[in-house]
């Protein structure tokens, strides 16, 4: 029970530490990625929620049309957890980079330890990181098409829509857990072994960082609070930061 709260809380505790001085700097880049990106494609993206569920009406059969009430606002509400969850990963990924250098400034300020690191251990990193990121996608992409193929069949997309919603919350928290981690040298299978041990509190961090995706204006804030989110978890969360046993 105590990881249900502690995941919202992580998150409070990004967005807080956004505005020390010591970081401020760290947050321009991402958070102006972040403006262009939801800024430039949020009209789009409830349009589209609206003309899918005009469609979605338009092909129940009378007699399942007592259904609308359930599965219209199921359609409505994980289209926009899948759209803002793609928005999210689009976000990321163009700034990457920026986000790794925000979870190194965010673990200095709250352990004082500097990462040690020369160009040697980056160049040693640059495999590791790009196996890493592959092995992310095809996880995702294995689980996500049959969920999203589940979706789009009536009734069915009721239970499909809470799998969703959990996977979608677990990716999150994978994804923005990646910073600290991978600035450790720990990369995606470590990680999600590591996570494992905690589920409760990568659930609620990861569906917390999902539900400001979607407020308005929080929304362009969400992903360097995340970050920082992510790196106070990795600071003081000891047991994620003890090694997982092998064989």
């Amino acid at each position: 029970m105590k990881d249900i709260v502690a995941g919202p809380g992580y998150l409070m505790q990004g967005f807080s530490l956004l505005r020390r001085p010591g970081l401020r700097r760290f947050v321009v880049l991402p958070l102006l990625v972040n403006l262009l990106v939801f800024g430039g494609l949020i009209g789009w993206a409830y349009g589209w929620v609206d003309d899918g569920s005009r469609y979605l009406l338009s092909k129940l059969p009378e007699w399942l049309h007592w259904l609308s009430y359930l599965v219209v606002p199921v359609f409505v509400l994980t289209s926009l957890v899948v759209i803002f969850y793609g928005f999210s990963l689009l976000a990321n990924l163009i700034a990457a980079p920026f986000n790794g250098i925000l979870a190194e400034a965010v673990e200095y300020q709250l352990s004082g330890r500097r990462l040690e690191g020369d160009w040697k251990a980056l160049l040693r990193d640059i495999l590791p990181s790009i196996l890493s990121e592959l092995r992310k996608l095809l996880y995702f992409v294995l689980r996500a098409v049959p969920l999203l193929i589940l979706l789009l069949i009536p009734a069915v997309n009721v239970v499909a829509s809470v799998l969703w919603l959990l996977f979608s919350a677990w990716m999150m928290t994978v994804q923005y857990l990646d910073y600290p981690m991978a600035n450790h040298h720990l990369f995606f299978k470590e990680q999600r072994a590591r996570l494992r041990r905690r589920p409760l509190l990568a659930w609620s961090f990861g569906g917390s960082v999902m539900l400001c995706t979607m407020v308005p204006v929080l929304n362009f804030f969400v992903m360097p609070a995340a970050v920082a989110g992510a790196a106070a978890m990795w600071v003081k969360e000891k047991q994620l930061q003890q090694a997982t046993r092998r064989g």
